[in-house]
């Protein structure tokens, strides 16, 4: 790393730095799934989180040999990069407090996140959030967990700005399956999947609500899934369409033929890249005051900017250039 100051240092002073996440967050139901999902990515690198699925992965009544299988699999070996979370059971099922237990207990140490679905309220989310400490301080965990949110219900969506202002909440995910059927059919099953997830007024805005509560409070917000498996254009449109046009930065996958459509979509432009790293170099010569770049103005306003960009695009997995990798990425 370079002598001079580093962006990390002068751009974000009294501020809580935004969570620079992996584009996709990856779901996987079983071992066998988890196991390959671990394997792509030690192939393709940290440009996606696994979800090691406790919910929708547990038959009923082995939820606890399910949760201490996924916790094993967050503290295996293969688990390279230290980028895999867990879902518990919702609120009001019998087993989330155990799921909590297992999983901080076995691998507190490691755990990514754990995401929280189908809360009712705030309240739901900051009961389960006490939980997820007491279990730390239990187990001896010596590290806040992060804890991501399933907008999936009418309360939650009304709590989201709440939800996403508590303390270790990092990711906002839209539920799009459960927000539709909890519509009682007054939102056709065609808002489900695209065009009428994107243009449905309803689902959109949720989608905007959501977004605009994570992004204010410093969250990330998560993207729901899209149903197409095999169709890669399609897949990457509907990652597009998140990205643009409603402001996500990070997208569900369920079928390792999503991650990388998703990814592509959620790449930063290369030229905005390049000027990005060009500005930060510049600026950081003139010790983060302002300086001219192409016939433009830039100041500490526009680097915060540039700067959360670059390191997006290095979490996706671009080549950034040399001069500004050497002198903000390395170690």
């Amino acid at each position: 790393m370079s002598a001079l100051p580093h962006p990390d240092l002068v751009l974000f002073q009294g501020e809580t730095p935004f969570p620079i996440l992996p584009a996709v967050d990856h779901y996987a139901g079983s071992e066998k799934l988890m196991r390959k999902a671990l394997s792509l990515q030690q192939e393709l690198g940290p440009v996606f989180d696994i979800t090691c699925d406790c919910e929708d992965g547990a038959q009923a009544g082995a939820e606890a040999k399910h949760a201490a299988m996924a916790a094993g699999i967050v503290m295996s070996d293969e688990n390279l990069f230290g980028r895999v979370g867990a879902r518990i059971h919702d609120i009001t099922h019998p087993h989330w407090e155990a799921d909590v237990d297992i999983l901080v207990g076995k691998a507190g140490s490691r755990l990514a996140f754990l995401t929280l679905p189908k809360p009712r309220s705030v309240a739901d989310v900051s009961r389960q959030i006490d939980a997820i400490r007491d279990a730390e301080t239990s187990h001896g965990v010596n590290r806040q967990i992060p804890v991501h949110v399933l907008i999936e219900t009418h309360g939650a969506l009304r709590d989201a700005w709440e939800i996403a202002a508590l303390e270790r909440v990092e990711s906002l995910d839209f539920g799009l399956m459960d927000f539709v059927s909890g519509h009682h059919g007054a939102i056709p099953g065609a808002a489900m999947r695209s065009p009428g997830q994107f243009d449905h007024p309803l689902v959109a805005r949720a989608k905007c609500d959501i977004a605009a509560a994570a992004l204010a409070n410093g969250v990330v917000p998560s993207h729901n899934v899209t149903t197409e498996l095999k169709d890669l254009d399609y897949i990457r449109r509907d990652a597009e369409r998140a990205r643009q046009e409603f402001g996500y930065l990070r997208m569900w996958s369920i079928h390792p033929n999503q991650i990388v459509p998703i990814v592509e979509a959620m790449r930063p432009n290369f030229s905005e890249v390049e000027d990005a790293s060009q500005i930060l170099v510049a600026a950081q010569d003139k010790h983060w005051g302002p300086i001219q770049h192409a016939g433009k103005l830039h100041d500490r306003a526009s680097y915060r900017y540039y700067w959360e960009l670059l390191k997006r695009a290095r979490a996706t997995g671009m080549k950034i250039p040399a001069e500004a990798t050497i002198r903000f990425f390395q170690e």
